[in-house]
């Protein structure tokens, strides 16, 4: 797994301090179910942070330390997708990242896949379409493994708002998951949810949890915003098919209660989980809906140990535990 310690605080003013202890829990739990390539900022950054893990008992030989500055810590956007080759082989995607169409202060974020690339000697390729390169992030991509793959309009095709490729079209994104991806069925949702940062991830409203089911966040209060949108994207999924033809499995997902700090309302969502080789980790923000998402998830997964993280820190940063992590497959 790739994570990426936060180096300062201007993602979480304020709280940076609790921030980085919950870092250190959720490096704990990824750890006890896979080795952790993490990027820090400095030799000194390293030597604070090893020190930090080494208190809350974290096994140091499941860590690789990558010193690598960044402007950011969300390597589920930032940082490469992964993908396996034949025969037998990985290689890198690198998509251009530009800070969500949003922030200027990315330019150290956009090294991060050719740093991995070559701190896993692999080949590190960069993503074009009709001539220039692309910009996705990982977070606005679901895949089941199997050709599948979601996404939202708000996020891709928006013309005004956030705009990542200006001038892509339905067909340009599908030629792009066909080439790089292997996809080859493209299921598009609406919008996402409000408070959301990235204008409409699909990791806050909708995941698979194996080849042919997904969790689809609802709101029952119709008085929420959030109640329209989410319910607009359950009709599309029901009305989609899946590479092979067959529906969708579609079970709701509730949201948390609506969490508001300062001015802005957050993005909370259970859908922000992580899948680990062992184990589900489930972001959790003291809300009553806790325990129901965590059930729901350990029914759906199984063969793997469903836990939550308290993430009510976290999500002032606008993203949980999903945002903060890229998957690794193994060679």
């Amino acid at each position: 797994m790739l994570l990426a310690f936060p180096a300062d605080g201007r993602d979480w003013p304020g709280k940076f301090g609790a921030i980085r202890w919950a870092f250190v829990e959720f490096i704990r739990r990824v750890a006890q179910s896979e080795p952790v390539v993490l990027l820090v900022g400095s030799p000194e950054h390293r030597a604070t942070v090893r020190r930090m893990l080494r208190q809350a008992r974290v096994p140091l030989a499941r860590i690789r330390f990558l010193v690598r500055r960044t402007n950011r810590s969300w390597m589920r956007d930032a940082g490469p997708i992964i993908v396996r080759t034949a025969p037998g082989g990985r290689e890198a995607l690198e998509f251009r990242f530009t800070g969500w169409a949003k922030y200027g202060n990315h330019r150290l974020d956009r090294g991060v896949p050719a740093a991995v690339a070559r701190a896993l000697r692999i080949p590190c390729v960069s993503v074009r379409h009709r001539g220039r390169a692309v910009v996705l992030e990982g977070g606005a991509i679901e895949v089941n493994g199997r050709g599948t793959l979601i996404t939202t309009e708000e996020c891709l095709l928006d013309p005004q708002t956030q705009v990542r490729n200006p001038g892509f079209g339905r067909a340009d994104y599908e030629a792009v998951f066909r080439e790089y991806l292997g996809v080859t069925n493209v299921i598009w949702l609406g919008e996402g949810i409000e408070g959301d940062d990235t204008h409409g991830h699909v990791d806050d409203i909708c995941r698979f949890v194996n080849p042919s089911t997904v969790v689809a966040c609802v709101e029952e209060d119709p008085r929420d915003p959030n109640h329209r949108r989410l319910a607009a994207n359950r009709e599309r999924l029901e009305g989609a098919r899946l590479e092979d033809g067959r529906r969708l499995e579609i079970v709701p997902l509730p949201l948390p209660s609506r969490i508001d700090f300062e001015k802005l309302r957050l993005p909370a969502s259970y859908a922000n989980f992580l899948i680990t080789n062992e184990s589900v980790l489930v972001p959790t923000f003291n809300d009553p809906r806790d325990r129901l998402a965590l059930g729901l998830l350990a029914e759906l997964m199984p063969g793997r140990t469903v836990m939550g993280i308290h993430a009510l820190d976290l999500v002032w940063g606008l993203g949980t535990l999903h945002c903060l992590s890229q998957e690794i497959p193994a060679a």
